[in-house]
């Protein structure tokens, strides 16, 4: 069984001494994995403390309060970024400084757990994070271990299809035994809850078989002349149906006939990720303006929106595996966290360049030069 490092750091002895019998004899289990995980957990009661351990040794999982005696844990959590320090950090807080743990989340924190917090509450948190602390490790090992890495890799994002599976199946067997009476009319509310819950399969298994060819190798390519208007208007009419659910108005801004030596494929799957986006971290009634330019040996694609936004910090992780921007704006919205990292990894192929450029609650820009 392979064991994680958590580190405690509270200056109540009863949340240290709890978590440590929490989690002492508890696994981490899922089918996908090969292994069970346990934890060795340490702990410190002031950030004095908490740094000599951080630095002093290697660690997976950092359970880290808020306010502590001397150093805070936000001056904490400062130096964990600054060093850029390979951990997962989550901030324990009381419910009357909810607004700080929030705050700490957009300062590089993975989550919060108000407290006081139950066992089930503190397990359900730590389960989740050893999830993806595992599937970072397997997608780092994708290029190295070949097949069978694949094959987990699978697994993982089978097993995610399961939860949102259940939930339509729920919704079905609701309607089969006429819960809510004799007239289709009724069930309306859980027929929108299932075909969202479809969609999001959807576009899962979609960023799934996109991830794995590209970073298989294998996948095969076609390189010849591509209309890239042509392309972008092909893509903003596929997410129509979704806009108009949002209630969303999409341009595209194209004055001329732009080409360029692509793979058709490609360059969809980089117009579809960007404009799916901006429609779904829309507002309703938001804009969403796809513009097309031609400046001297360079193409550029832009796709702005008039959104929820994000803050600067956000922006630097966007483009990384796995990684989704969690807000209570956020919460309610579908997504595998791989879309952006997949669009990265085609635009390395063309040596082209991508940068983001946002406001919250004013919107985002997302800008992508090609060189001719």
């Amino acid at each position: 069984m392979e064991k994680l490092k958590l580190l405690v750091v509270d200056d109540e002895p009863g949340i240290r001494s709890g978590v440590e019998r929490i989690l002492e004899n508890h696994t981490v289990s899922f089918p996908f994995m090969d292994e069970d995980y346990g934890f060795d957990v340490d702990v410190a009661e002031t950030g004095e403390e908490a740094l000599k351990i951080i630095k002093s040794k290697p660690l997976d999982i950092i359970l880290l309060d808020n306010k502590l005696p001397g150093i805070q844990g936000v001056e904490v959590l400062e130096y964990i970024n600054q060093q850029q320090i390979d951990v997962v950090v989550v901030m324990i807080t009381s419910y009357a400084s909810l607004e700080l743990a929030v705050k700490a989340t957009r300062k590089g924190a993975y989550d919060f757990v108000p407290k006081p917090f139950t066992p089930k509450e503190l397990r359900a948190s730590v389960e989740t994070i050893t999830k993806q602390l595992f599937l970072r490790k397997m997608t780092q090992k994708l290029n190295t271990e070949g097949r069978q890495v694949r094959f987990q890799f699978l697994s993982v994002l089978s097993h995610e299809l399961k939860s949102p599976l259940n939930a339509v199946e729920g919704y079905l067997r609701m309607m089969q035994e006429k819960k809510y009476g004799e007239h289709i009319t009724e069930y309306m509310e859980i027929i929108d809850r299932s075909l969202n819950r479809v969609q999001g399969m959807r576009n899962l298994i979609m960023d799934m078989l996109d991830f794995t060819r590209i970073e298989s190798g294998k996948k095969q390519r076609k390189i010849e002349p591509q209309n890239l208007c042509e392309i972008s208007q092909h893509c903003i009419d596929s997410f129509q149906p979704l806009a108009i659910q949002k209630d969303v108005d999409v341009y595209l801004n194209c004055s001329e006939k732009i080409t360029m030596d692509a793979d058709r494929q490609e360059l969809e799957i980089i117009c579809n990720n960007l404009i799916s986006n901006a429609i779904k971290y829309n507002v309703k009634g938001g804009r969403v303006d796809v513009n097309l330019n031609k400046e001297e040996d360079k193409i550029l694609l832009s796709v702005q929106d008039t959104g929820i936004g994000m803050e600067e910090e956000d922006t630097k992780s966007l483009f990384e595996d796995f990684v989704r921007i969690k807000s209570e704006q956020t919460k309610g919205i579908s997504g595998s966290g791989l879309g952006l990292s997949i669009v990265k990894k085609i635009l390395d192929l063309y040596d082209a360049n991508i940068s983001v450029d946002s406001t919250p609650g004013e919107g985002t820009s997302f800008t992508v030069e090609f060189s001719q």
